[in-house]
């Protein structure tokens, strides 16, 4: 949903820990890089190749008796537990029992992990790998996804991982849980030979770095699926091992490596970032990198001993997870069983035996463990715990564990498997805490409770449950509030950006996104609604903001996942109810004056207003969604309020005026000048109770065009900055000068043929008026936006004549609708009388020059910089380099005679190639709204080229220009970019938009009865880019996610826009 972007994704420092210093990255292919550390990292470095802040889930692991290493040899022998109770010091019989119950007899026996007989392969002997590989790259697939929406720790967007074939005969394919995605994915399996198949998500485990697709075996028709033994047993240190998979995005890698070390601690990716924990990983330095995310990790037999799932960005370590709980998984999901995962909502970390007699450990418990798991280097304790879980006030960081329900575990695998069996109940925690054992009992919680399998889509944003992932990473309570996965249009309005928490939505709590539903409900479309919510970087910091309850761009849903289909599926919920006409009650707006010391601006600060602009999507170019600036209101009855295209620089959007800082009223756009930097826009003034605002004083000389702003006017300054602080200043017009602006990166509105004075002493402010010193305005002083030739953003202050505002104001005045706006559509640059001489000009028309140039330092001539449109008269009979002399048989020496005309032809003589000619050059119409229909489809937004576009391309290859693409659709996984027109679909070719809707509407029609014979879900669009160059596409169509709809002006509806639902 929410695309541009247009999120304030607020990045998090790298989580740090104590053991190992390395970098980790899951293995998702081609997403910009991320700052985050290993668990034992003292460092911050950027991991590499990270697909998305994709959530690295790995499952607990074991540790190997081979894992742990044998006891070396000379080393001195631990007195054993007998030998100790024989020793002389006195025992208690409370302290000796205590020791049986933590280590009952049946366990001191039992092996940690049953070692099975094991041959290892001659190093080097690569002939042996070659039968194992054939068969084992029959089994792996290349998988690409597509994540729809924003979810907990994950972002919408395109993704290629690897998985592989576990169970032929059900369709069961392995892969991490950061590619199976806990959100709504829509993915695809591609296998050895090319053939597609679909994949469906149907399990993901909340905590580990595993999840399963599941495909239809019948769907193969050109090969058998072989599947991969799963065999957890067999990894040891030493063996030589091959990672198979689409490593950095290819379609089959091979990659070497020696597993390392069995019982490395989880990698961490970041705060706010998918975490492992509470298991082991394994480590080789096979160098893995995106997209390998899911490979197996095969021994010499073919059999999967651990499951590929991140790697460092400082070596080549890569990091395994162990298959123990994997397999346990896996034979649940065949027999159609739910997995049980409990929880009590606590860290553990394995600490070494060394740090445990530090943390109080007692010699005869240390040599009690010992033997009963000589294998093993440590045990575990407790990290951290969770406020308000069922360990919080029980467990403490530091505690180490010595049995659950009277069994010892020093492995993760293990005491997972025993509070996977508890769920729901009780069970009993001995743990040793400083100098004393303790223990207690904790329910054991239902781990896929809290794991959110539901969100809703509200103002282009999505929110879910704050999950047990996002709560541990930042220490917060589970349940305290719903999480702000992508902010979009509403709750971005407020500054609850992704990563925050929404406590409260008007009057309403919001524990989760079914509170959350409900609290919009009952709010007003239109309306301002307080929210509170708090950063997740910041917890303890709660915010007041007050969010714009606008609903009507976009949809208001529910979506649940189907735990079988692993299909989100939607519930449209009540919308927010409009305010009926009769309450809206008008409210007065005090007036305030400034200080006397700040005359003359007490003449225009009353028709000063504050101006927002939202824009729920990015569309004509736009990289950014909300814009503010100052307005000035030039007739109050009729609520016409000017600013700059800085300002409102396009129509789609939400508009508010806020009038002496206290009433914030809806606006509508009414123009947008297509040549000078303004825009008018619209309240209704009946909104306001008791007089109205004045309007703004003009200078009528100057208003009129019979005087212009000039060097060394002396004006006052009259502003506002971004508190609305009046600025106020004397000063002089420093220089008159043509505006110059850049064409921008995407395609936006730019300011041309156009004069602007410089002051000599600019305030820093957001722009305002400038006016004499009895207080009538002569000018505004605007923000003009570019670029610079880096493609950054750029903006300069500039005073305008206010003469450029007469001809629209006043038809708006008259008759209430914007005037015909006309124009040669060529871009004018200033040439000075030399370069002209030198191409030709005569002494006369120098002369003639001369005359006219009585205000400036030195005579100057307009001549064609560029064509504004390829597709125009003037593109047909002006050339660049033109000079224009006389315009309908006047001299011309003013760009705004030029820039818009009202005459539908422009009688001109110009020079060219040394000859004066004359030509009668039709002018161009210009929308005074620029775009008034959008049109949605699989993730594309569509609409006619804009003026900005024109400009940029030498031919027009049609009307079907793709403006922006979202993240997460089938547009931005197939290729649709932004900048690219649409020339055929199917074979039938489209030119303008009208034909575009009708084409997908019989295609819509005749694909409905494809697909019910099982026909294929692509669409083959062709495309050509800026540079005309051109391509087919094949694009997988997705209505259930990506329905299409499209926007068309109307003045009737809220915003000034309709959404009309289906094409």
């Amino acid at each position: 949903m929410d695309h541009s972007s247009q999120d304030k994704n607020q990045d998090t420092e790298p989580a740090t820990c104590n053991m190992q210093a390395a970098t980790d990255n899951n293995h998702k292919a081609h997403k910009p890089m991320r700052a985050a550390a290993d668990s034992s990292s003292k460092s911050k470095p950027a991991i590499r190749n990270r697909r998305f802040t994709i959530a690295s889930s790995g499952n607990i692991g074991e540790t190997n008796a081979s894992s742990l290493g044998d006891v070396a040899v000379g080393r001195r022998r631990s007195t054993t537990y007998a030998e100790a109770n024989s020793s002389p010091r006195r025992r208690s019989l409370a302290y000796t029992d205590l020791m049986a119950v933590f280590y009952p007899p049946n366990t001191l026996s039992q092996p940690l992990i049953t070692e099975s007989p094991f041959e290892e392969t001659v190093a080097g002997d690569s002939a042996s790998w070659e039968p194992t590989l054939e068969r084992a790259i029959r089994s792996i697939v290349s998988i690409k996804a597509q994540c729809v929406r924003s979810f907990d720790t994950e972002s919408s967007g395109t993704y290629t991982a690897t998985g592989f074939v576990v169970d032929a005969q059900a369709g069961l394919i392995l892969s991490n849980r950061h590619v199976v995605n806990p959100g709504p994915v829509v993915a695809q399996a591609v296998f050895v030979n090319y053939e597609e198949v679909e994949l469906e998500p149907i399990y993901r485990d909340p905590i580990h770095d595993f999840g399963f697709f599941r495909f239809d075996p019948t769907k193969l028709q050109f090969m058998a699926a072989e599947e991969i033994s799963l065999a957890p047993h067999k990894a040891k240190v030493g063996m030589e091992i091959r990672v198979v998979g689409n490593d950095a995005g290819e379609k089959l890698s091979i990659l070497a490596g020696t597993l390392a070390r069995l019982d490395r601690t989880a990698p961490e990716y970041g705060a706010g970032e998918y975490n492992d924990f509470n298991t082991f990983y394994m480590q080789a330095a096979s160098g893995t990198s995106g997209g390998s995310s899911g490979s197996p990790v095969l021994d010499i037999y073919g059999d999967a001993v651990a499951l590929n799932a991140g790697g460092s960005s400082k070596a080549a370590s890569s990091f395994y997870l162990p298959l123990t709980r994997v397999v346990h998984a896996l034979e649940l999901i065949r027999h159609g069983q739910p997995v049980p995962r409990g929880t009590v909502q606590a860290e553990l970390e394995h600490v070494p035996y060394d740090e445990l007699r530090r943390l109080g450990l007692p010699v005869e418990l240390e040599t009690r463990a010992r033997d009963a798991f000589p294998h093993a280097q440590g045990m575990l304790a407790v990290k951290a715990t969770l406020p308000e879980g069922p360990a919080d006030g029980r467990l403490r960081a530091g505690d180490i564990v010595l049995a659950v329900d009277g069994h010892a575990h020093v492995d993760f695998a293990t005491l997972e498997a025993a509070v996977d069996a508890k769920v729901g109940e009780r069970m009993r925690v001995s743990v040793w805490r400083g100098v004393a054992a303790h223990e207690t009992e904790l329910v054991v919680q239902d781990l896929h409770a809290i794991t959110p399998s539901s969100y809703v889509e509200f103002g282009g944003g999505v929110v879910n449950n704050l999950s047990y992932q996002m709560a541990r990473t930042y220490g917060v309570p589970v349940g305290g509030g719903v999480y702000v996965a992508s902010s979009g249009h509403a709750l971005g309005s407020a500054g609850a950006w992704r990563g925050s928490v929404v406590l409260r939505v008007g009057s309403s709590d919001t524990p989760d996104v079914r509170a959350f539903a409900q609290a919009v409900a009952k709010l007003h479309e239109g309306s301002r609604a307080p929210v509170r919510f708090f950063s997740l970087e910041r917890p303890h910091k709660q915010r007041m903001a007050i969010m714009n309850v606008v609903t009507h761009w976009h949809a208001l849903r529910m979506a649940v996942r189907d735990e079988t289909s692993g299909l989100w599926i939607y519930e449209d919920l009540p919308r927010p109810l409009p305010v009926a006409q009769e309450e809206m009650q008008p409210m007065a707006a005090p007036s305030h004056l400034l200080p006397a010391s700040l005359e003359p601006a007490n003449r225009v600060w009353g028709s000063f207003v504050d101006v927002e602009f939202t824009a729920p999507f990015l569309v004509d170019g736009m990289r950014s969604t909300r814009f503010r600036g100052p307005g000035l209101i030039v007739d109050s009855s009729r609520g016409l309020v000017v600013c700059d295209r800085d300002t409102v620089p396009i129509a789609v959007g939400d508009v508010t005026v806020t009038v002496a800082s206290s009433v914030v009223l809806p606006a509508k756009v009414v123009l947008l000048h297509p040549a000078h930097n303004f825009s008018i826009v619209s309240f209704d003034p009946r909104r306001l109770d008791g007089p109205p605002p004045p309007d703004l004083p003009v200078d009528h000389d100057h208003y009129a065009g019979n005087k212009r702003l000039e060097q060394g006017d002396v004006v006052h300054v009259v502003a506002v900055t971004g508190d609305q602080t009046p600025v106020v200043r004397q000063t002089r017009v420093a220089a008159r000068t043509m505006v110059a602006t850049a064409e921008c990166a995407p395609p936006r509105f730019r300011c041309v043929n156009v004069e602007g004075v410089r002051l000599d002493d600019q305030p820093v402010c957001l722009g305002g008026v400038l006016c004499t010193g009895s207080g009538l305005a002569v000018g505004l002083w605007v923000s003009v936006s570019s670029q610079d030739s880096s493609g950054k953003d750029t903006t300069t202050m500039l005073g305008l004549d206010i003469a450029l505002l007469r001809p629209v104001v006043d038809a708006l005045r008259a008759t209430g609708c914007a005037p015909p706006l006309r124009s040669l559509d060529v871009d004018l640059w200033p040439m000075r009388a030399a370069a002209a001489r030198a191409m030709g000009l005569s002494a006369e028309r120098i002369a003639q020059a001369e005359a006219a140039a009585s205000s400036r330092r030195t005579p100057q001539l307009l001549y064609v910089a560029g064509l504004l449109a390829p597709n125009t008269p003037a593109a047909q009979l002006l050339n660049a380099g033109d000079v224009l002399l006389e315009s309908d048989g006047k001299l011309l020496d003013d760009v705004s005679e030029l820039a818009v005309v009202s005459a539908k032809a422009v009688d001109l003589v110009v020079l060219r190639d040394g000859h004066e000619i004359s030509i009668n050059v039709p002018t161009t119409e210009l929308d005074a709204m620029e775009t008034r229909r959008v049109v949605h489809w699989c993730g594309a937004l569509v609409q006619k080229p804009y003026r900005a576009v024109l400009e940029q391309v030498r031919r027009l290859p049609s009307s079907v220009y793709i403006s922006c693409t979202l993240y997460g659709s089938p547009a931005n996984c197939y290729g649709l970019r932004p900048g690219m027109w649409i020339v055929e679909i199917e074979g039938r070719k489209v030119s303008t938009v009208d034909e575009f809707i009708e084409t997908l509407h019989e295609l819509r029609l005749s694909r409905c009865s494809s697909l019910k014979s099982g026909g294929s879900r692509y669409v083959r669009v062709t495309v050509v880019n800026k540079s005309l160059v051109t391509r087919v596409l094949s694009l997988r169509v997705d209505n259930h996610y990506w329905p299409p709809w499209r926007l068309e002006l109307d003045a009737e509806s809220p915003g000034g826009w309709k959404t009309i639902p289906h094409l």
